[in-house]
């Protein structure tokens, strides 16, 4: 192409001019005017001409709202990936490997690993402790050392979480740990009479969630650490927490054993109940694992093989979406890039699928662990790669690729 534009009073307008006009036109035509000339090419690839373009990918970064979680990264370029997560091409590498725990001659269990990211780290629980790996800069994996060992449970960790600078801990000791990342301290204490299955971690508390069919609301600031504020009695097994983003109210995800919905939504502050969502469910539906999007729009999934979306400013009867695990295969976890996609993992052959939201269908899906059966614990996932944590292996999926 010529190094500078011919000569055309188009060409002469104002920048502020030409964005605008450049404004109206698809990714075809941009990518097209991008090779006229230096300019163009340049005037083409700036973000505010491919933010319009973006919020209606997959995964690249901006929200339904149009916030930017990936602020930093050129727009452009997130959209070219965009791509390659709706087509499914991508990289795939084992990167990390760990044996099963004997618990008896010739008999073993499966670890049932938990992550978090954070920028260039990635938090992973293995066995009692939780380690954090950094991320390599070129994109092809973590470092195989970790950087730092967070220990202080008995027994294995069964979910935490990693909210400014702080891990929150919940074992199978049935105890909460508290780390704080850059530094030596840490708090620990006594929280249900069984395993804690599930916490999170918002605005000075900790919700948790346990086999003891009990759900607590906890005190972390100054001077009131561990201090129990509500027990909350479930009358079932709560596998999932969260906290709703304007820290007014906690969801749980129950077994579903009995004949009440798995899915409460709590007063934070009284501990009450204040609605059910769903009427439909069997008996046995339990709910693994739940994903706040908005303070209004909840996803929930688990062993009935569906994913919900739920919207509790229209109803809470019924959700508003549903997707169905075409295998028939239990949901383990779920994570959205709060716009278009959905991203589920499996109870069997390790299976990933992502979804987007305004199909019907699953979009694409990857078995990571054929010929063998693993679930997919949990997944998290980046603009560019995604992780998946199995039972006894960690791998990535490199949509740079």
């Amino acid at each position: 192409p010529p190094t500078s534009c011919p000569p055309s009073p188009l060409w002469a307008l104002p920048e502020e001019l030409l964005l605008l006009i450049c404004s109206y036109l698809d990714v075809q035509a941009l990518g097209r005017l991008g090779q006229v000339c230096r300019r163009l090419r340049f005037l083409s690839s700036r973000d505010l001409l491919w933010r319009r373009i973006a919020r209606g990918c997959l995964n690249s970064g901006f929200t339904q709202l149009g916030t930017d979680l990936a602020a930093g990264l050129p727009v452009k370029e997130r959209v070219k990936v965009s791509q390659n997560w709706r087509h499914g091409r991508c990289r795939r590498e084992t990167v990390l490997k760990w044996k099963c725990k004997q618990v008896a001659p010739f008999s073993s269990i499966f670890l049932m690993p938990w992550m978090e990211l954070d920028g260039e780290y990635l938090y992973l629980s293995q066995a009692e402790n939780i380690q954090s790996y950094r991320l390599c800069p070129d994109g092809t994996g973590l470092q195989r050392h970790p950087q730092a060992i967070f220990s202080g449970h008995q027994e294995d960790v069964c979910r935490f979480v990693l909210v400014n600078s702080h891990i929150i801990s919940g074992g199978g000791d049935g105890s909460i740990v508290l780390h704080k990342i850059h530094g030596s301290y840490s708090v620990k204490f006594s929280a249900h009479e069984q395993e804690v299955n599930c916490v999170d971690f918002q605005g000075g508390l900790v919700v948790s969630g346990s086999r003891d069919r009990t759900a607590k609301v906890w005190s972390l600031s100054a001077g009131r650490v561990g201090q129990c504020l509500h027990t909350v009695q479930t009358e079932d097994r709560v596998w999932s927490i969260a906290i709703s983003p304007l820290l007014s109210s906690f969801v749980t995800g129950t077994a579903c054993c009995g004949h009440t919905s798995p899915l409460r939504i709590w007063d934070i502050e009284s501990g009450q109940l204040l609605t059910c969502l769903g009427t439909d469910f069997h008996r046995g539906a339990g709910v693994l694992d739940v994903f706040y999007e908005t303070p209004s729009l909840l996803l929930s999934c688990g062993y009935d093989t569906y994913i919900r979306y739920w919207d509790i400013r229209t109803s809470t009867r019924k959700c508003v979406q549903e997707w169905e695990e075409p295998h028939d295969s239990a949901l383990y976890c779920i994570r959205s890039d709060k716009n278009h996609m959905i991203a589920s993992g499996s109870s069997y052959y390790g299976v990933v699928r992502l979804w987007d939201k305004r199909q019907t269908r699953c979009l694409q899906s990857f078995h990571l662990s054929s010929p063998t059966s693993s679930p997919v614990y949990c997944l998290r996932f980046s603009t560019t790669h995604l992780y998946a944590a199995l039972a006894s292996a960690l791998h990535v999926l490199d949509f740079t690729a």
